[in-house]
């Protein structure tokens, strides 16, 4: 998952390039893409602040690249802890609304065939 996402990110960059910003060389980069080695979590750190996105998103453990507190501040005007808790309770809640809603359209389905 993380060789798939990084090639993906690097998009038309150097390996070379990014490589460089990271702090390793090209060899162990290029390592990095094709899943022979993987980044101890100093590099993967590294790597998704250069990216810009979060390590959750990095290893596949989540589908959005940045935390919804990060995708939602805006310059200087950081969200507050409190800002931030609710909107991850009212992401949580929506979420949890569309599973159930997805639930019941296939019962209907299936109790329709």
């Amino acid at each position: 998952m993380l060789s798939k996402k990084l090639k993906q990110l690097r998009g038309n960059k150097r390996q070379e390039d990014v490589a460089k910003e990271i702090g390793v060389s090209r060899a162990t980069y290029g390592h990095y893409e094709i899943g022979r080695t993987e980044p101890d979590n100093e590099t993967l750190k590294k790597l998704a602040d250069y990216f810009n996105v979060s390590t959750d998103y990095l290893l596949g453990r989540t589908v959005e690249e940045k935390p919804i507190h990060v995708a939602f501040s805006h310059g200087t005007d950081p969200l507050t802890e409190e800002e931030k808790e609710f909107l991850e309770r009212q992401l949580e809640e929506f979420r949890s609304w569309r599973r159930k809603f997805a639930q019941e359209n296939r019962e209907e389905k299936n109790h329709n065939n």
